[in-house]
């Protein structure tokens, strides 16, 4: 698999990958509704985004190339990959706790707060620079993020500060996987890093419901099968295809402006959760929607050219 060449290319694999992402907040309202929790939700999405992602590998012919040879990676590999498994488990458990105990909408401000935290991480680490355009750019979309989320959620749960602290734990996790993601597991390809990843969460996720005596939770959707439909998109809409095209474009466009493409998320989710929960939308939430793209779009304009960092590779 190539990676997406140039700004276009990974600016659409994010922009893909985080509308999928936004259909989380209300799947994971629909699992509860049928008695999973957010531990039990976050197992069925891990485990069934692991054999999507198998089945996209097989019917794209990745298994035609040479086999990687998992015992030639080095320590520090080793590590940074197992860093972004914990820092899944992590993500995936605080996100959809928070989904649970607030509105999705607030939620996903306390989560969005990730993309100050990355630019801030690839600056400190000499991965990025953080120029005037950059700022400008960072400064708009985070504006408009603020101005989607609190400009008039409708009904559902309001605010919490529990539930608002695990979404901001969530993106913690999530700046460190985007960081990680850019450079710190570069000899594994994009795909085979990916299912790694998920496959990771999933036995992470498995041990923990052993651990806690959830299995009978989790076994529900044998005995109801009506919460399948939203278990089988969360694994493969909300999982294998968005977490691949995220790195892709991670890879591509570097994680600065991965993460403000990536701000299109809050937009989706909170416009599905007007639409399927009844957390209308208003004007000024609109608003702020084209506020986080128009800071995406300056940021594609205004920005350096690609830098040395944040050269394509050839392939992944």
């Amino acid at each position: 698999m190539t990676l997406p060449r140039g700004r276009l290319g990974g600016t659409l694999a994010i922009a893909v990958a985080a509308c999928l992402f936004g259909t989380l907040g209300p799947a994971s309202r629909g699992a509860y509704d049928a008695g999973l929790t957010p531990l039990t939700f976050a197992l069925w999405r891990a485990a069934l985004g692991t054999l999507g992602l198998l089945a996209i590998i097989a019917a794209l012919s990745i298994r035609g190339r040479d086999r990687l040879r998992w015992k030639a990676f080095d320590r520090r590999t080793v590590a940074a990959l197992g860093a972004a498994v914990f820092a899944g488990i992590v993500l995936n458990l605080a996100i959809f706790a928070a989904f649970g105990r607030m509105s999705i909408a607030l939620a996903l401000l306390g989560f969005y707060t990730y993309p100050a935290l990355v630019a801030m991480g690839a600056v400190a680490t000499g991965e990025e620079r953080l120029n005037r355009a950059r700022v400008v750019a960072l400064s708009l979309a985070l504006v408009g993020m603020v101005v989607v989320v609190l400009g008039g959620s409708g009904g559902g749960p309001g605010f919490e500060l529990a539930g608002f602290g695990l979404a901001l734990l969530a993106a913690a996790m999530q700046a460190v996987y985007v960081l990680l993601g850019r450079r710190g597991f570069p000899a594994v390809p994009t795909a085979e890093a990916t299912l790694v990843v998920l496959g990771g969460e999933a036995v992470g996720f498995l041990l923990l419901t052993l651990a806690t005596g959830s299995l009978d939770v989790a076994l529900l959707p044998f005995r109801s099968p009506e919460a399948l439909p939203v278990l089988i998109w969360a694994g493969v809409a909300g999982a294998s295809i968005p977490t691949l095209l995220f790195l892709l474009g991670i890879r591509s466009i570097g994680p600065t402006r991965a993460a403000i493409i990536a701000l299109i998320e809050p937009v989706a989710g909170a416009t599905l959760a007007a639409v399927l929960l009844a957390e209308l939308l208003g004007p000024v939430q609109v608003a702020g929607g084209v506020l986080v793209l128009a800071g995406a779009a300056l940021l594609q304009r205004g920005g350096e050219a690609a830098e040395p960092h944040e050269a394509t590779s050839g392939t992944a």
